[in-house]
């Protein structure tokens, strides 16, 4: 089944976390993550790209990331802390994906590697296009975003649904 409108998918990866001594989920971020999220969030605005709503995962790092990047935005959408988004599995974030309510057209996800990375190469299938060997060629470093495209409603969200329109890393400018 496909929608009137295609459907945008951002997957944003946090910026880079520092390794103090605390549980994983608190880790805050590292200095160079604290430049590299405002980056993504530059590179967002810039591309045009304003999300309806964002699914962000409940560690610290990803909270952080997701509040220095806003900032950056012209207007800021609504966002949902999901906890499930923590060491999700691509099983679990395909799940996650097909609760987006309908009427979202532009959905934003600030999560972890290697859900981020795993989620991207899955719904854009066996597609060999450039920016698909980029992304298996560079891996998702930290701040990293993919923007995927779909004709599919949220639901019916699988491998292979989705169209690789961009990907950006902090370090390429």
């Amino acid at each position: 089944m496909t929608v009137d409108s295609p459907r945008t998918l951002v997957l944003l990866r946090h910026a880079k976390a520092d390794w103090p001594n605390v549980p994983d989920h608190e880790r805050p971020l590292a200095d160079r993550g604290r430049l590299d999220a405002p980056a993504a969030g530059r590179r967002l605005a810039d591309d045009g790209i304003a999300p309806d709503l964002v699914l962000c995962s409940t560690a610290a790092r990803t909270r952080e990331t997701w509040k220095l990047a806003a900032h950056e935005l012209p207007h800021r959408p609504r966002t949902v802390y999901e906890e499930r988004l923590y060491d999700a599995s691509l099983g679990e974030l395909l799940a996650l994906l097909t609760e987006t309510p309908d009427d979202v057209t532009s959905l934003l996800v600030v999560g972890h590697n290697p859900g981020m990375h795993a989620l991207t190469e899955a719904l854009t299938g066996s597609a060999e296009d450039a920016p698909l060997a980029h992304v298996k060629q560079t891996g998702f470093p930290t701040a990293a975003f993919s923007v995927l495209t779909l004709t599919a409603p949220w639901k019916d969200v699988e491998h292979g649904a989705a169209r690789l329109t961009g990907f950006w890393t902090p370090h390429e400018g």
